[in-house]
C-alpha cells in the first residue's frame, strides 16, 4: 500500500506526514491487528498464573479480574502508543512506535502471582510501578549501557525469555493449566483446535503477502475459534455479564512492596530499554533509510518507562516496543506516526469497554495455546537469529555455555534452591536472571582474547 495516492517517497519517509484519512485508518488498524493477540496474552497467562482465569472459581462470575486485566492491556497500549507517537516534553520518540505488553517480563511475572489469586497482584503491580519508573531513568543512560549488551548477551537474554514461556504454550495447547489431572487434559478434542491453529497460521503466513501475512497468528487463532466452536469448547454465557463501560481503577488491588519482584522489574526494564532502543533503530533504519537520533533513543526510552508505569496504577502490565510493528513499517515504507496513533486511538477506545475483554474471554484456552506455541517459539527464534551474529571463539562459547547451562538447569529444578529465602528463589528459579546476569558479567570481565 505504497502508492502514489498516500505521496511521494519523500513524504513516506516524514514521520510528520498523514496521508489521505481513508488509508490512513486502515493502515492505523492494520498496526494493531499485528499485535493484538500478542498484547493480550500476558494477561490471560499472568491471570492463570495467579489463579483467577481459565478453570478457576472466577469462571461463574464471568472471569471479571481477568476481563479487567484484558482491558488495561489494551487501554495502556494505546496510551503508551500515544506517549511515543505524539509526545510530550522530552518523553517520546515521536515516532511510528507501537507500545503493548510484553512478553519479556511474564517469565518474572509468573512465579511473583502464582497461586496467589488477587492477593499476589498488589505486590505485582508495585514492581511494576517501580520498574516503570526506574526504566524512565534509563532514558538519560541508554546510550551509555549499550556495550554491556552484545548480541552474545542479548541473543542468550531472548532465547532464554522463549524457553520460559514454551511451556506454557503446550499446557494451554493440551487444554490448560487448571486442567491438569483431569480427563480432558492432553485430549485429541482439546489438541485438535491448537493444531489447527498452527496450520492455519503457517499457511497463511507463508502462502500469502501482505496484510494477510502479517496478520497470520490472528486469523490461524479465528480458524482454531470456529473450530472449537463447532466442538461446543465456546461459551458465551460471561459475555452478557459484561458492563459496556468501564473507567480504570487506580490501585485496584492495592499496594505491597515485593523487594524480589522490585528487582526483577528494574532488570528487566534494562532489557525492554535496549529492546526499544533496538525498536527505534530499526523503524529509521526501515522506513526512513537513517540512523536514529540520540533525541529520539531517549524519548523512546522515557515513553516505554513511563507507559510501564502508569500501566501499573491502574492494574496493567509492563510495556514495551513491538518488535513485529518495525516489520510492518519497513513493508508499508510509510513512516507516518500519525497513522499508529489512529491505531491507538483504536485500542484505547477498546480499552474502556468491559465487552470486548469479555469477547476475548470466549477463546477457549486451547486455541489462544495454538497461538502462543507459535509466538512464543519465534521469540526462541528471534534470539537464535540475534547470535548468529556473534563471533563463536572459544571466549564466547564459554559465556553462552555456562550461562545457559546454570539459568536453564535452575529453571527445570527449581528444588535446587530449596534452602534459599524466598526473594532469592523467586529471581534465580525464573531461569532468565541468572543466566543474563552471568552473560553480562563474564562479557564484561573476560579478556576479548583466549587462547585458542
Amino acid at each position: 500500500m505504497t502508492d502514489a495516492t498516500m505521496g511521494t517517497a519523500e513524504q513516506r519517509r516524514d514521520p510528520n506526514f498523514t496521508p489521505p484519512l481513508a488509508q490512513a485508518v486502515p493502515l492505523g488498524i492494520q498496526h494493531i491487528l499485528a499485535m493484538f493477540v500478542s498484547n493480550v496474552t500476558p494477561a490471560i497467562i499472568i491471570a492463570g498464573a495467579a489463579g483467577i482465569g481459565f478453570g478457576s472459581d472466577q469462571g461463574a462470575l464471568g472471569f471479571p479480574d481477568m476481563t479487567y486485566m484484558i482491558q488495561m492491556s489494551m487501554l495502556f497500549a494505546g496510551i503508551a502508543t500515544l506517549f511515543q507517537t505524539i509526545g510530550f516534553g522530552p518523553v517520546g520518540a515521536r515516532l511510528p512506535i507501537v507500545q503493548g505488553t510484553s512478553f519479556a517480563f511474564v517469565p518474572i511475572m509468573i512465579p511473583a502471582v502464582a497461586g496467589l489469586g488477587t492477593a499476589g497482584l498488589a505486590g505485582l503491580m508495585t514492581g511494576i510501578i517501580v520498574g516503570g519508573c526506574f526504566h524512565f531513568c534509563l532514558g538519560f543512560i541508554v546510550g551509555k549501557i549499550r556495550h554491556a549488551l552484545p548480541p552474545l548477551v542479548t541473543g542468550l537474554i531472548v532465547l532464554m525469555i522463549g524457553l520460559a514461556l514454551i511451556r506454557v504454550g503446550i499446557q494451554y495447547s493440551a487444554g490448560g493449566v487448571p486442567l491438569m489431572g483431569k480427563p480432558e487434559f492432553g485430549s485429541l478434542s482439546m489438541w485438535f483446535p491448537a493444531l489447527v491453529v498452527i496450520v492455519v497460521t503457517l499457511a497463511i503466513k507463508f502462502f500469502t503477502r501482505g496484510f494477510l501475512a502479517v496478520a497470520a497468528v490472528l486469523i490461524g487463532i479465528l480458524a482454531g475459534y470456529v473450530v472449537a466452536l463447532l466442538m461446543g469448547q465456546v461459551s458465551f454465557g460471561n459475555v452478557g455479564r459484561a458492563s459496556f463501560f468501564e473507567l480504570p481503577m487506580p490501585f485496584k488491588w492495592g499496594f505491597e512492596f515485593n523487594i524480589a519482584i522490585v528487582i526483577g522489574m528494574c532488570f528487566m526494564a534494562v532489557i525492554s530499554a535496549i529492546e526499544t532502543v533496538g525498536d527505534t533503530s530499526g523503524i529509521t533504519k526501515g522506513g526512513a533509510g537513517r540512523e536514529a537520533t540520540d533525541e529520539e533513543l531517549e524519548g523512546a526510552t522515557f515513553a516505554d518507562g513511563l507507559g510501564t508505569a502508569v500501566a501499573g496504577v491502574f492494574g496493567g502490565l509492563p510495556n514495551t516496543s513491538f518488535s513485529q510493528n518495525v516489520g510492518l513499517i519497513a513493508m508499508t515504507g510509510l513512516m507516518s506516526r500519525h497513522v499508529v496513533t489512529i491505531g491507538a486511538i483504536f485500542l484505547i477506545v477498546c480499552g474502556f469497554i468491559p465487552k470486548i475483554g469479555a469477547v476475548i474471554n470466549t477463546v477457549p484456552i486451547n486455541v489462544l495455546g495454538g497461538g502462543v506455541v507459535v509466538m512464543f517459539g519465534m521469540v526462541c527464534a528471534s534470539g537464535v537469529r540475534m547470535l548468529a551474529d556473534v563471533n563463536w571463539n572459544r571466549r564466547n562459547m564459554v559465556i553462552f555455555a555456562i550461562s545457559l547451562s546454570i539459568g536453564l538447569g535452575l529453571q527445570l529444578e527449581p528444588s535446587a534452591l530449596q534452602h534459599l529465602g524466598n526473594t532469592a528463589q523467586m529471581l534465580l528459579t525464573t531461569g532468565l536472571l541468572p543466566a543474563a546476569t552471568i552473560a553480562i558479567i563474564l562479557n564484561l570481565v573476560l579478556p576479548e582474547e583466549i587462547d585458542e
